[in-house]
């Protein structure tokens, strides 16, 4: 049996400080000891107009499939009815694929988590204006442990935005140097709980006073940037963004990779596994 070095979704809320490695390899570079601090890395441009626009056509006609729509992997937006999410983008699209194998991508996981890596969740996120909403303060690696069985801190996220984030259009935010503490939240996991919280979190939701104390100890960056800027960020990280009622769209690809050395075992903190199309049970490294 794995020892489960982070518990999580007990009676109350508890902290344990991080019991691995931020950065899993050498820590070679101004931006890996950056990384390795704040537990993120911001990209200003890792791909370029061009390629942007090759990615967003794709997105678009990814949520306008009404095959795609009707597929399992699509997520919803509740208030509008618009395609919110597709998950498992690098199996539906060969352009994304691509994109997953590009060593501007899969070498930094690599760097970072210092072994060969395979892709634990992808998907896009379409955020329309005027309405869309948000994601709310979480730790993905709380989800992925608890609901996906993660054993370790070995993972690490990329979102690549292929329109401008604003500071008014629902950015990301991050706490920096939130990565080194695990909070482990209140209250059983439902069964199937990924059928709801992929539209609006509830299990695995820090309390509004754990919150403030992370907030008051490291504070809130929020993310901007040009159409192809890219954000790295630690699996640990608390991070969450706000609903989007500007006329103004940000979508993004995000890509997880995790170490072929850290690969699932049965959830820490559920009932049963979530589908594979959100936390991959195939670990071939990324070629």
């Amino acid at each position: 049996m794995t020892t489960d070095l982070y518990p999580t979704r007990g009676a109350f809320e508890v902290v344990t400080p991080r019991q691995d490695p931020v950065v899993w390899g050498p820590v070679s570079s101004p931006e890996l000891e950056s990384f390795e601090r704040d537990g993120f890395l911001a990209v200003d441009r890792l791909i370029t107009e061009d390629e942007v626009a090759v990615y967003r056509a794709e997105l678009d006609r990814l949520v306008h499939d009404p095959a795609i729509r009707a597929d399992e992997r699509s997520i919803i937006e509740p208030q509008t009815q618009d395609v919110r999410s597709v998950f498992e983008v690098h199996r539906i699209s060969d352009v994304f694929a691509k994109l997953v194998r590009d060593e501007r991508v899969v070498g930094r996981a690599r760097e970072i988590l210092g072994s060969d890596v395979y892709v634990h969740q992808s998907r896009i996120n379409v955020k329309p204006g005027f309405g869309a909403s948000g994601f709310y303060w979480h730790s993905d690696f709380e989800t992925w442990h608890a609901e996906d069985g993660l054993p370790r801190m070995r993972t690490v996220s990329v979102s690549i935005a292929l329109t401008e984030n604003f500071d008014t259009n629902g950015g990301l935010m991050i706490m920096p140097g939130s990565h080194r503490t695990f909070l482990g939240c209140a209250g059983e996991t439902p069964k199937d709980n990924y059928k709801k919280s992929l539209q609006m979190q509830d299990a695995g939701t820090p309390s509004d006073e754990a919150l403030t104390k992370f907030a008051d100890a490291h504070g809130i960056r929020l993310f901007t940037g040009a159409a192809g800027s890219a954000t790295w960020f630690d699996c640990n990280a608390m991070h969450g963004s706000g609903d989007n009622i500007t006329p103004y769209p940000r979508s993004n690809v995000f890509i997880v990779f995790n170490s072929v050395e850290n690969a699932a075992v049965e959830p820490f903190a559920a009932p049963v596994r979530r589908p594979e199309f959100i936390g991959a049970r195939d670990f071939t490294p990324v070629g």
